[in-house]
């Protein structure tokens, strides 16, 4: 079992910057998939990025390429998204995830249709920007 705790979030104005980070605990493998996802109000969960740790493969959604950016403490187990020039439109709950399965090659694909495959969940932080 995998444990994910997720810290950060909170509301700010749009322009602003929130960091949030994600902490991997318990039977965490040597590779698997770690991403960030978020589900805004009567909207669909989207995959906002991800990383294959112990690999080299990242996933930005559109939507937050060149805003947002990952960093990787593969010691702690902790990946980090800071999120600047942010948008009403980034406006929602934002959960972290981990996968055993995936590899570079597949991260795409598991962060935009093969979210299913993500077994294992934070609790999810609240990310609030006001115009």
């Amino acid at each position: 079992q995998v444990q994910l705790v997720e810290f950060g979030g909170g509301s700010v104005q749009a322009g602003g910057s929130l960091r949030l980070s994600c902490v991997a605990s318990g039977d965490v493998p040597s590779r698997y998939s770690m991403g960030w996802f978020r589900q805004a109000a009567g909207k669909e969960r989207e995959g906002v990025a991800g990383v294959y740790v112990g690999g080299s493969g990242t996933f930005y959604a559109d939507s937050v390429k060149g805003r947002f950016t990952m960093s990787l403490d593969k010691a702690e187990n902790t990946l980090h998204l800071q999120m600047n020039s942010l948008k009403p439109e980034d406006t929602a709950i934002y959960y972290c995830a981990a996968a055993a399965s995936g590899s570079d090659a597949s991260l795409y694909y598991l962060m935009k249709y093969r979210t299913h495959e993500f077994n294992y969940w934070g609790q999810g932080t609240q990310v609030t920007v006001s115009a």
